[in-house]
């Protein structure tokens, strides 16, 4: 069996099984079930909410396999960018990636809003200095100060190195998890079924306003491809590590949403702010236990940032080194090996996120969920390419069911995607997610013409590397405004 340690690359091969599973599992957690659960229990009811989470569950699941043959059959940097350029070629990886960035990217800012969010709830009196109101939200400067300093700090971890930000995620998933433990005996000491009532609500449309929140809350797993090359484990655990990191962040959503609704009635949980610190509150009789709750959020709005810090800038570097994105992308530090100007760039971005105040949470959610549905979609079609052009291509760990698997991928995935259509009743909100999703698209469609064309093959990958070191673009020169 092949290790990780037997290839030679530019990054330091230092994740170990719990760092992988760490990092994967935290960075699906992060902070959506603290602030969106109210709003799921009243859409679809407990068990609509836990239901949905099941349905899309069975979506990754099926994903999951796909990527978990991929991962270790091409262990290489930027993941998804690698097997869709071997398996359909250039153009169709670069699709694939620059809607994938815009998914990392989104969830990057989405911690950054929701970080401030989160204080407000412990510290109602931090608002200072009023700076405008966007979309019916007052934006202040204390807030949008919280959010900034926390995107810096967050970036600067990463920038010294996979190990600190490895370290990092397993202190922050460890207290995360401990605070699950304590909802779920809070849920036997203080929960009621009544309480559970109307266990469906909504119908299927309820079902579905839920359903289309979970490719943005369940992606995460997929961090795990894009830093292949810095897991220093067997190729085949890779896989496995993969599909145990996504059972459980779906048995977690599962558990959130039967929890919480034991708690307290679904108009109350509908109106909180908060509905599982305010869960977790009444669960116990104490709001201490609510805060502890909110900083167990704290937690993973930290494990979901830096695992996606890490993702978005190892993908961004795939593509500079493919020639997709300018080489200054591509820098590794020279001390540290992490790719420093891809994480300074998408840092930045994260850092902008919160002058555009709470109501970006909403419009980060549906836009990014579309991007992320997309690279699903052509990741799985990749798997069934390769399962029937390359055969023989050494796969450490075989999906069961093959193509078939593969398929049913493709069909489950492309059937979120269509929910958000316009007609649908989760369609992009008009104008806000149509600028973010359909300004990246067309950003998108302006660069591919640029990209050479590089057909499917085993060695699509060294191709594109030496056409880029053709056109030759100085390693230093900054990306173009």
């Amino acid at each position: 069996m092949a290790n990780a340690t037997e290839t030679d690359a530019d990054f330091t091969r230092v994740l170990g099984q719990w760092d992988v599973l760490a990092i994967a599992f935290g960075a699906m957690i992060g902070f959506g079930w603290i602030v969106l659960t109210g709003g799921f229990l009243e859409d679809a009811g407990t068990m609509g909410a836990a239901l949905a989470f099941v349905l899309g569950g069975i979506v990754m699941g099926f994903v999951g396999l796909t990527y978990a043959e991929l991962v270790a059959a091409m262990p290489q940097v930027g993941g998804e960018h690698q097997y869709v350029l071997r398996a359909i070629g250039s153009r169709a990886a670069f699709v694939c990636s620059w809607f994938l960035v815009l998914g990392y990217v989104s969830v990057v800012a989405f911690e950054a809003v929701a970080l401030p969010q989160t204080m407000l709830f412990l510290f109602p009196d931090m608002l200072a200095i009023k700076l405008w109101t966007i979309a019916g939200y007052e934006v202040y400067l204390s807030w949008v100060a919280v959010g900034v300093v926390a995107a810096v700090v967050m970036t600067y971890i990463n920038y010294r190195g996979v190990r600190p930000a490895a370290a990092f995620q397993t202190i922050a998933v460890l207290f995360l998890m401990a605070v699950g433990l304590a909802l779920i005996f809070g849920s036997f000491v203080g929960g009621d079924t009544e309480q559970m009532q109307p266990l469906f609500t909504g119908g299927a449309t309820g079902i579905i306003a839920v359903l289309v929140a979970t490719p943005f809350l369940f992606v995460g797993f997929d961090v795990i491809p894009q830093s292949a090359e810095e897991i220093n484990l067997p190729y085949r655990k890779i896989g496995i590590m993969l599909l145990i990191s996504v059972a459980a962040a779906v048995s977690w959503y599962i558990m959130i949403m039967l929890t919480v609704g034991s708690s307290l009635p679904a108009a109350t949980l509908a109106e909180s702010e908060l509905a599982v610190a305010d869960g977790m509150a009444a669960l116990w009789g104490s709001q201490t236990m609510g805060n502890l709750l909110v900083i167990g959020g704290i937690a993973g709005i930290l494990t979901s940032w830096n695992g996606f810090l890490i993702g978005a800038s190892r993908l961004t570097y795939a593509m500079a080194t493919s020639g997709m994105l300018p080489r200054w992308f591509g820098k590794l530090h020279p001390r540290y090996r992490t790719p420093s100007n891809a994480l300074i760039f998408i840092g930045g971005l994260s850092v902008l996120a919160p002058i555009f105040g709470r109501q970006m949470l909403v419009w980060l959610v549906d836009a990014g969920g579309v991007s992320l549905i997309i690279a699903f979609v052509m990741v799985a079609i990749s798997f069934v390419m390769l399962r029937r052009r390359e055969p023989d291509m050494e796969r450490p760990f075989r999906t069961p069911g093959g193509v078939g698997t593969g398929i049913t991928a493709i069909v489950l995935a492309t059937g979120l995607g269509v929910l958000f259509l316009p007609g649908m009743p989760s369609a992009l909100i008009w104008p806000y997610e149509w600028i973010i999703f359909g300004g990246w698209g067309l950003a998108g469609a302006l660069l591919i013409t640029r990209i050479p064309h590089v057909g499917p093959g085993p060695d699509s990958h060294d191709e594109m590397i030496r056409v880029a070191a053709k056109r030759g673009v100085p390693q230093d020169q900054p990306p173009p405004v």
